[in-house]
């Protein structure tokens, strides 16, 4: 288990990320790649792992999300539709400045995928290697630990409505069919809801 790590913050400025959005914007929109595992077996702890277990009850196996819990229920444990928290690894890479402190981000999968919310409405699902997952309502958003690592700026653009559209901050997703992933598996969108005609 590697503690958290901070020592070296790197920020970008608003015009910064604007003048490189477009690298992130072009990924993929149909099949992409899982680049990326992170367990966080407590508070402020990452692990980098080349294959994890996605449980349909538990989420990803040795990540803390049911245990460390959530305001939004009643019994205090992880909330269902939060089991996993997904993020394109072009916007993690950009602010982060370096493949080591994407991690900081505190998401569990970090995939080259198109998350915007035009490509990826609620009740998509993806197929994540063997596992499938399914892109659930809840926002994912900036908190004050996104801005202690990657700035304000950083925060202000993923929350704004620019951001929010695109999910740069990342999806909530759950398990439907568990398995193994590992890094470097394809992440293939396998259906998504149909639209109101």
């Amino acid at each position: 288990m590697r503690p958290f790590e901070n020592d070296q913050i790197i920020t970008l400025t608003t015009t910064e990320i604007e003048a490189r959005i477009d690298h992130v914007l072009s990924a993929p929109k149909d099949e992409g790649r899982l680049e990326m595992i992170v367990r966080r077996p407590a508070v402020n702890a990452r692990e980098v792992v080349e294959e994890g277990e996605l449980d349909r009850e538990q989420g990803l196996l040795g990540d803390n999300w049911l245990t460390r819990g959530s305001s939004r229920t009643d019994n205090g444990l992880g909330h269902p539709e939060m089991q996993l928290n997904v993020m394109s690894c072009r916007f993690a890479m950009l602010i982060a400045g370096s493949r080591e402190r994407v991690p900081l981000a505190g998401d569990q999968l970090f995939v080259d995928l198109d998350l915007s919310s035009e490509n990826l409405p609620p009740g998509t699902r993806i197929k994540v290697g063997g596992p499938v997952i399914e892109v659930t309502a809840i926002p994912h958003t900036g908190c004050k630990k996104f801005v202690e690592r990657f700035g304000l700026d950083a925060m202000k653009f993923a929350n704004s409505v620019f951001g929010r559209r695109h999910n740069l901050r990342g999806i909530n997703a759950k398990v439907i069919e568990p398995g193994s992933v590992r890094t470097g598996d394809a992440v293939v969108v396998t259906s998504r809801p149909l639209r109101d005609a």
